[in-house]
């Protein structure tokens, strides 16, 4: 099987002026499933395209539709797998934001941790079995990451979820989640020309508006959908 993960962020990674972070994205797992999405949410960005009148290359990201189209777009992903990561970025420690790499460590720990858990929970329900797994595929909206920073986020991803992991302090080995994985790939990639990133970048402007409004309690309540927090 191959399992795709498309993912976008919402907020700005900055405490001295935001609370909070996220990323937000949505889970495939396997081609078929992807064929079926891609074509459901395609319509529903059709359909809000020609009730407003727009152009077909008029990019729907979450920041310039009203809140009903927002939620047409939301409910076209119900069945499907969702994931998150909510920061409270006051609780993050001061010396993180001293340096662009130390901030790019971090997130990179918490989106990691975020689709780590996500596959867990998955796994614990018996909607993923861990040997049938081939390939992880992750898309994610390129904003302004520098290539360094691409190389060791796809690093991190392969030895998370390929290799395994080290930790030095505890001389501790935690193996990674699939067996049988033979690959990790990651691409960067525009919004605008990538369909299903668009759904990750309302799935994520979800999360982050009902963190501002602390309200978890309807975070809960999505269906399908996996949050973690952090610190």
């Amino acid at each position: 099987m191959n399992i795709y993960i498309y993912s976008d962020e919402s907020g700005v990674f900055d405490k001295k002026h935001n609370d909070i972070f996220v990323f937000g994205g949505i889970i495939i797992l396997g081609n078929p499933e992807k064929l079926v999405l891609s074509r459901k949410y395609a319509k529903a960005e059709k359909d809000i395209r020609q009730s407003k009148n727009l152009p077909r290359d008029y990019e729907l990201k979450a920041t310039a539709i009203s809140n009903g189209e927002k939620g047409k777009l939301f409910r076209s992903l119900n069945q499907y797998h969702k994931f998150g990561v909510i920061i409270e970025e006051k609780r993050v420690l001061d010396r993180i934001f001293e340096s662009k790499k130390d901030k790019q460590r971090y997130l990179d720990y918490a989106y990691k941790i975020a689709v780590r858990r996500a596959f867990e929970d998955l796994i614990k329900q018996r909607l993923l079995i861990e040997e049938e797994v081939r390939n992880l595929y992750f898309f994610v909206d390129e904003h302004t990451t520098a290539t360094n920073g691409c190389y060791e986020l796809r690093e991190g991803l392969e030895q998370e979820f390929k290799n395994g992991t080290y930790n030095w302090k505890y001389d501790t080995f935690f193996p990674p989640i699939f067996s049988k994985l033979e690959s990790v790939q990651l691409t960067f990639c525009n919004s605008r020309n990538k369909l299903l990133v668009r759904s990750a970048d309302i799935v994520a402007n979800k999360i982050f508006y009902y963190a501002k409004q602390e309200d978890h309690e309807k975070l809960r309540s999505i269906k399908n959908l996996y949050v973690t927090y952090l610190p």
